[in-house]
């Protein structure tokens, strides 16, 4: 039986490559799955936790986007950063999005997860209010955050949460910390700094690096008490990646930590888009994010991998295809 204390963890995919059978699966083999609310509607959500439970008996967390900031200055800068993409899009013949900020449902999808109480409960981009915490406790669900530095540890302490999600440089996809930050440290640094910060009993899981059984040893060696890993699974059967997305995995070899996609810091492999635009792009999420959707969504529905947004971590040339019950069972140390 997996359970939150698994050693390994399925990070949450937010915009395709999560989905319900790729938790299943990864539960099956031991694992702790969670699914992605980032970007799902209220609805959406609903229906897949429903489906998750229908299919598997595991206990499973679901990630959420706490609101980002927004002012005057952050729409202006998006709509700076639109006009220099303008160019681009008018090549692929896409109307690019407009600069907009929203909460992605932050409210009612805390209301719905009150109600559904999934074990874990975990955020991204930003720290849940006490009294959300508090709510989520009271129905026995823990409350997991991500940080990206040392100096973080203390806040998630305030706010008594269960779980520290030591989310390290070598990460692939969005930085999930409340400050964007575009420097970092290595996943084994981040833990062995954060391990001795955090609170006794509070659950370390490390994420970053991690790609092979041996990844995952090592850094459970180092402190952690379990491993969440993304890039990993990123070419399962079971994974919702698109296609021009799992090809350039092992198609490309290096990656940079850019806002150009959305505003918020997040490591891809790096294409033209990324060499001409990352400079300069500005800290503006989501209005970033919405500029930029239909020109994305354009790409994978062409396979044009240089107008996709392709987030993989520095190990991602060592991604396999295959079941996500035996790449589970590989990083667990039980394949083979």
């Amino acid at each position: 039986m997996s359970s939150p204390r698994a050693r390994l963890v399925l990070a949450p995919m937010a915009g395709g490559p999560t989905t319900v059978p790729l938790v299943k699966e990864v539960a099956r083999a031991g694992g702790f799955g969670f699914l992605a609310a980032g970007y799902l509607s209220v609805e959406d959500l609903a229906t897949r936790i429903d489906a998750l439970r229908s299919v598997s008996p595991e206990p499973f967390g679901v990630n959420v986007f706490v609101p980002s900031p927004d002012s005057p200055a952050i729409l202006q800068a998006a709509r700076g950063h639109a006009a220099r993409l303008a160019p681009m899009a008018e090549l692929a013949g896409i109307a690019l999005g407009q600069p907009r900020w929203d909460d992605d449902a932050y409210a009612a999808k805390l209301e719905l997860l009150l109600d559904a109480r999934p074990s874990v409960v975990s955020f991204a981009f930003g720290w849940p209010s006490l009294r959300d915490v508090g709510r989520l406790h009271a129905v026995g669900t823990e409350v997991w955050v991500t940080v990206n530095d040392p100096g973080e540890v203390e806040w998630a302490t305030e706010l008594g949460a269960d779980g520290i999600v030591a989310q390290g440089w070598e990460a692939g996809g969005h930085r999930g910390g409340p400050v964007d930050n575009r420097h970092g440290l290595p996943t084994r640094d981040l833990v062995n700094a954060v391990k001795v910060l955090r609170d006794r009993g509070t659950h370390l899981v490390a994420s970053g690096g991690a790609m092979s059984g041996e990844d995952v040893a090592g850094l459970l060696a180092t402190g952690a008490d379990a491993v969440s890993c993304g890039t990993a699974f990123l070419r399962a059967d079971e994974a919702g990646t698109a296609d021009v997305h799992r090809h350039a995995l092992t198609d490309r070899s290096e990656t940079v930590v850019t806002r150009t996609f959305t505003g918020r810091s997040a490591r891809a492999l790096r294409t033209s888009w990324t060499d001409l635009h990352s400079d300069g792009a500005p800290a503006a999420y989501p209005h970033v994010h919405h500029v930029t959707a239909p020109l994305r969504a354009f790409g994978k529905a062409t396979g044009q991998p240089d107008l996709v947004h392709l987030w993989a971590g520095t190990g991602h040339a060592r991604v396999v295809s295959g079941p996500a019950y035996e790449i589970a069972l590989d990083l667990l140390g039980a394949g083979g």
